[in-house]
């Protein structure tokens, strides 16, 4: 794989470029934002999202989609509302070789039809080798060369290794997996019981029933993420527990944050309005809510998140409806 193209500007594709690039390989990081992307490659730093991390000279920033012709690897790192649009205009722009490996680092689920990020890509490129990469990822700490592990899922294990063997390093240890559904629904999900976790630090509801309140997303995770084709024993593993712990509990996760900020009386839309990254847990809430109607799955915190995001639910009536629910014995 001699040519990278990461498509998706933000804080973790320009985290994967910084990582990827300190080898020397050839990369090109596309953004949308052409104005942005023309002070990305002036400065040689992403000053939105990541300041102070400086990209290293092979790495170049790109508003050009036809850089993905000649493309070893496609990185898709968009916003998972905006994945199905950008691979269209991606393949349109020419993606000429039919050995180019596409891999989705975007944690999300499509509203509506509820396909996951790579079912997505499977439908634009059908003739391409598809993974997917997920685990518990902060892109802060990526880019200052903190010990950290994910998982590369692939239904061909030749190029999970490949993968593996391309984009591992020694702070940047890859496990595989073919397990594609559990490693995309653990990342996506997460995402959500991160935002819940974050309303109860808001709150001040303390550690005690921040613990409760985890360990139940866990058998929500479980219970959801079966009736949707995933396998239980994925979930314990690193896009699954990992990621629900880091997103959960740091201070750099953005759900956990929008969260605490709603548990501070704060409106969505105040929150929303001064981001400038995107909070994948708020259209994920609509889409898993969307998904456990449809396969009758029982989800009581997705169901409370989505209301209190969609439908403007008090924060304390839905608290108060969560811990008033039908006592019952604890299975795992």
């Amino acid at each position: 794989m001699k040519r990278t193209v990461i498509i998706g500007a933000g804080s973790w594709g320009t985290a994967l470029a910084v990582l990827w690039g300190k080898d020397g390989r050839s990369i090109s990081l596309w953004g949308n934002n052409s104005e942005r992307i023309g002070r990305v490659q002036e400065s040689r730093e992403n000053a939105d999202y990541l300041p102070g991390v400086r990209l290293p000279n092979n790495v170049s920033a790109t508003h050009n989609l036809d850089d993905c012709m000649e493309a070893d690897l496609i990185v898709f790192v968009t916003p998972s509302m905006a994945l199905r649009e950008i691979a269209i205009r991606v393949r349109d722009a020419g993606v000429r070789k039919s050995d180019t490996v596409l891999l989705s680092c975007t944690k999300g689920i499509e509203h509506g039809s509820g396909l996951r990020m790579s079912e997505i890509l499977s439908e634009i490129f059908p003739s391409n080798p598809i993974a997917v990469l997920s685990g518990p990822n902060l892109a802060v700490e990526v880019v200052c060369g903190l010990p950290t592990a994910t998982v590369i899922g692939s239904a061909n294990e030749n190029d999970a290794i490949e993968l593996q063997r391309f984009l591992g390093s020694e702070h940047f240890r890859i496990y595989t997996s073919n397990d594609v559904v559990s490693i995309e629904l653990g990342g996506a999900l997460k995402n959500v019981f991160a935002i819940a976790a974050g309303v109860s630090d808001g709150l001040g509801l303390g550690d005690n029933s921040k613990a409760a309140l985890i360990t139940r997303a866990l058998a929500e995770l479980l219970r959801l993420g079966k009736r949707m084709g995933g396998n239980e024993r994925t979930f314990y593993g690193l896009s699954g527990v990992g990621d629900l712990i880091a997103t959960c509990f740091s201070k750099h996760s953005r759900n956990r944050r929008v969260g605490e900020r709603l548990g501070r009386a704060e409106t969505l839309a105040q929150i929303q309005a001064d981001m400038k990254m995107v909070a994948e847990g708020i259209p994920t809430a609509k889409s898993a809510f969307e998904c456990a109607r449809r396969l009758e799955a029982e989800t009581p915190i997705i169901d409370q998140i989505h209301a209190i995001l969609y439908q403007q639910k008090p924060l304390l009536l839905a608290m108060q409806e969560l811990l008033g629910r039908d006592p019952k014995a604890e299975r795992l």
